[in-house]
């Protein structure tokens, strides 16, 4: 096989994974995610070695530019499903934080207090 065709391979395996990938996150399965991660970044490390050595005319230069293309746009969703799942995180641990402040402080009330405040939000009078 070529350099410039195992090249090709190389992104086009890239995207399929990415895919995946964005599926996964799509579907909360983060373990999974992080799993294909590894592979994914082998892969495009070994990608980047062999994209060196290879001399592609210009029909491939553009197969690989539209495959680059939607790999960067899988990433990016992957990206932002990513930050959602932080957010969602961040507003469990505040929660749980707020929980046990309040466990320290009043004991078993405290439980009314934080389910109120888990239905209907910190502002509620």
């Amino acid at each position: 096989m070529s350099t410039a065709r195992a090249v090709l391979d190389g992104y086009a395996q890239l995207r399929r994974q990415v895919a995946i990938m964005l599926e996964l996150a799509r579907a909360g399965e983060w373990d999974d995610l992080i799993e294909r991660q590894s592979g994914y970044l082998q892969l495009a490390d070994r990608l980047r070695q062999l994209d060196k050595e290879a001399q592609l005319n210009q029909t491939e230069i553009q197969l690989k530019a539209d495959l680059l293309e939607a790999i960067l746009a899988d990433d990016l969703a992957i990206r932002e499903q990513l930050l959602e799942r932080r957010n969602e995180l961040g507003q469990l641990m505040g929660a749980s934080r707020r929980q046990r402040d309040l466990h320290r402080s009043y004991g078993k009330q405290a439980s009314i207090v934080v389910e109120a405040s888990d239905k209907f939000g910190p502002e509620t009078p």
